[in-house]
């Protein structure tokens, strides 16, 4: 690496490590707030926050990471541009090529780490948080019912009221559960209950001494009966078809058919070159005229990164209900950002050579 390259990407590593760590902290608080307060209503167990807010952070790693390096190589040749420094560089008779070489020396090993991350880190870490949360979730989960409160899980609306709970034997005295099916509504009023399989795909639930209520949601085939014991098998908690798509593997998704799952994999697919593109598009946006301020660019900076954004967020709609095809599909939002960054190079290498004349 040359003396030219090498300042360039020293000036940029120094706020790249600030400003990942920054992002990083703000999400990590952010979703810590959001589990935290899931635990405290009691829908959640405590001892899995810290854990689905690793997973969150890591998923968000792929989105984080592009934006710390974009706005790194912004601010940094933005201080460059403003100490005349780059004028320095060109006055010497240097390419303005060199600049892009540095930048492409520090942005093509990231732009490697987020590919990564996207195809495998995400699809693991969705899996892992997902499983984390079906299982701390369940309603039948005796380590964060509450005695004397409507526990209410909004996956599947049921509800479970028990006066008592002994949190050691995992009994409940004087219980109420509330279990809404697709035909019937089931009311179960029971003197002591004790959870047999908390296990969401398959919850088991013993109860003694009660009534239990079915009522038909069309009809007049509503039933009443008494019982001394029962064992029942509760309605499972459905998984949410978007979770199970960003949990599959590239290769379970590149062998389905349907054009959601095609729109996830390109999705992935598309993080590492996207990454790289945009960190190279920094560099003729972060140019400023010599008596203007070292951030009179972020606004333009800002309103690129967030088109990108959301172009690759509506391509990937688009794709997933078969209005855009598949090709180019998310390609396109790379294919025209590469584009852009052609005609930028174009127009820097043709202003060179007509100073030089």
């Amino acid at each position: 690496m040359l003396l030219i390259e090498r300042y360039v990407v020293s000036e940029t590593c120094r706020p790249l490590l600030v400003m990942v760590g920054i992002l990083i902290f703000i999400f990590a608080a952010y979703s810590s707030q959001r589990y935290l307060a899931e635990a405290a209503n009691g829908s959640l167990a405590l001892d899995v926050v810290l854990d689905i807010v690793y997973y969150k952070v890591l998923i968000a790693l792929e989105v984080l990471i592009p934006v710390a390096l974009y706005v790194s190589v912004a601010l940094s040749l933005g201080r460059l541009y403003h100490d005349t420094e780059i004028t320095a560089i060109a006055a010497s008779g240097m390419s303005p090529l060199r600049v892009y070489q540095g930048v492409a020396f520090l942005a093509i090993p990231i732009a490697i780490a987020v590919a990564f991350l996207s195809m495998h880190g995400r699809p693991w870490a969705y899996a892992n948080a997902y499983k984390l949360e079906q299982q701390s979730k369940t309603d039948l989960d005796i380590n964060h019912l509450l005695p004397a409160r409507f526990n209410v899980n909004k996956e599947n609306g049921r509800m479970i009221l028990a006066e008592h709970i002994d949190h050691r034997t995992g009994r409940l005295r004087d219980v109420l559960i509330f279990d809404a099916g697709q035909t019937r509504t089931r009311l179960y009023r029971s003197q002591e209950a004790r959870i047999a399989d908390p296990n969401p795909e398959d919850p088991v639930v013993e109860l003694v001494h009660g009534t239990v209520y079915s009522l038909q949601h069309s009809g007049m085939q509503d039933k009443r009966i008494s019982f001394n014991q029962m064992t029942m098998h509760l309605s499972p908690i459905a998984s949410e078809a978007d979770f199970r798509r960003k949990a599959a593997s590239g290769a379970e998704l590149k062998a389905s058919a349907a054009l959601s799952d095609q729109a996830e994999l390109q999705w992935r697919n598309s993080r590492g070159l996207s990454t790289l593109i945009l960190a190279l598009l920094a560099i003729p946006l972060s140019r400023t005229a010599p008596r203007q301020g070292r951030f009179a660019t972020l606004l333009p900076i800002t309103a690129v990164f967030a088109a990108v954004f959301y172009a690759g967020d509506i391509c990937k709609s688009l794709v997933g209900n078969g209005t855009l095809p598949l090709m180019p599909g998310l390609w396109l939002v790379p294919l025209l950002m590469g584009l852009v960054l052609i005609v930028l190079i174009m127009r820097d290498l043709a202003i060179i050579r007509f100073r030089s004349r």
